[in-house]
């Protein structure tokens, strides 16, 4: 038995853990040691419920030897190879399949790490592209509020979450943002999409009134938001802003990271809401978790725009020494063929409806203020205690914890999105200790 097994006996002092409180969290540590299916495994030998598909990743649930067995063979065939002026094939394959599901027009695929490099450099394509198309001045990006676009200082900057701004003061320059959908008063409990909050789009039209569409180059947007709580779209909105984006020739990008890979029932959250971004972000799901990989999915016309001059000059100066890593793109082929072979990216659709019901069973408990659902994501939030914002949520997330689940806390809110291969009979677990927790803490 190894030291990080040994219950109480590990050293926490080197590790500066991302995201976390980390003096609270080193004077009780929650360590998982194993995973398997639904459930990791405490070091202590305690089974809990992954109510989050780790960070919203592993859709296919944990501890698949399929993927294991593809990455060993990989690293014993090839281990590294470069993707500036060279190749291997399995890059090129993974892009063909990654292809062949897409929202149509968007086959055209740039490897990154992570869900952080796939924005920036969606924004750079964004950039890039205007300025292929003789239209330079379009240099501004406009975000959303309390959208989450990874932490590089691009994805920062389009961003709206404000814990996440306050301490860089330094972000880029020329970036706005729209108003965020999230309507306690006339939305609270709704069901999948809210009926009211369409018009929110219109906010893009008040942005190119004050700096001209020709100054705009894109608009990104999660078309669910995950990292605050899930918030989905009201009915109409996506819609709305493709509309407008096209009246002003500014590209619309879906950051879909996190609703990519079957998470609301269809390949992409573009598929479910009918409405093609020009460029869109993923990562996580790509390679359900097991290897860093992500990928910017480009329509067509925004690829061959930028394919003109001399054939020996770059069309894009950009790239990542890990971009298209054999052993990641070995990852995302076997994570492929399991949600080809067991039907993962539309199974979200046949069990959302009883996601929902079981999610919304909540409503009436202590302090709960709303509950949102889209396919297989939901949230429930809490009202926060009188000058102490998010200590009921994280009192309700440890409990929860030491009852057997775990899912990812945003401030008083409980961001829930099982893996994909989720039962019912999981569901009644993961609502039942979460009902009990808020009973008895909340």
């Amino acid at each position: 038995m190894t030291l990080h097994q040994i219950p109480n006996t590990i050293k926490t002092d080197s590790f500066w853990m991302p995201f976390t409180a980390n003096r609270q969290f080193k004077k009780a540590p929650r360590l998982f040691s194993s995973a398997e299916g639904m459930h990791y495994t405490t070091v202590d030998g305690r089974k809990v419920i992954d109510g989050s598909a780790g960070l919203w990743c592993v859709n296919a649930g944990h501890g698949r030897k399929q993927i294991a067995a593809a990455v060993e063979r990989q690293l014993m065939t090839l281990d590294f190879a470069p993707s500036f002026q060279m190749g291997h094939p399995l890059a090129f394959d993974f892009a063909e399949r990654l292809a062949e599901i897409a929202p149509k027009g968007l086959d055209r695929i740039f490897f990154t790490n992570s869900g952080s490099e796939s924005v920036d450099t969606a924004l750079k394509i964004a950039l890039a592209y205007h300025r292929a198309t003789g239209q330079a001045s379009r240099t501004r990006l406009i975000g959303r509020e309390r959208g989450y676009h990874g932490v590089g200082f691009g994805g920062t900057s389009v961003g709206g979450m404000v814990a996440n701004r306050r301490a860089f003061t330094t972000l880029l320059p020329g970036v706005d943002h729209i108003r965020h959908t999230h309507d306690l008063t006339r939305n609270a409990f709704a069901k999948d999409q809210p009926e009211h909050g369409a018009e929110l789009a219109d906010d893009l039209e008040r942005l190119v009134a004050l700096h001209g569409a020709e100054t705009i180059a894109a608009v990104i947007v999660e078309p669910v938001p995950g990292s605050t709580a899930v918030l989905p779209p009201p009915k109409g909105y996506l819609q709305r802003l493709r509309e407008i984006c096209d009246k002003h020739g500014i590209l619309l990008i879906f950051d879909e990271v996190i609703t990519g890979f079957g998470r609301l029932g269809t390949p992409f959250a573009a598929n479910f809401f009918g409405v093609t971004p020009d460029l869109m972000t993923t990562a996580k799901g790509i390679t359900n978790g097991t290897i860093p990989c992500g990928a910017v999915f480009a329509h067509r016309k925004v690829h061959d725009a930028m394919m003109i001059g001399p054939e020996n000059v770059m069309e894009l100066f950009h790239g990542y020494t890990y971009s298209a890593h054999p052993t990641a793109c070995a990852a995302g082929i076997a994570t492929l063929d399991i949600y080809k072979d067991e039907g993962l990216l539309t199974r979200g659709a046949s069990i959302a409806e009883y996601w929902r019901d079981a999610l919304h069973s909540l409503k009436g408990l202590p302090n709960v203020i709303d509950i949102r659902n889209c396919g297989l994501m939901g949230a429930v939030e809490l009202s926060p205690r009188d000058g102490a914002v998010g200590a009921r949520g994280y009192d309700v997330m440890v409990d929860c914890f030491n009852r057997g689940l775990y899912f990812r806390m945003s401030g008083d809110s409980f961001a829930l999105s099982p893996p994909l291969i989720v039962e019912k009979s999981h569901i009644d677990d993961i609502v039942s200790i979460l009902g009990d927790a808020i009973k008895q803490v909340a």
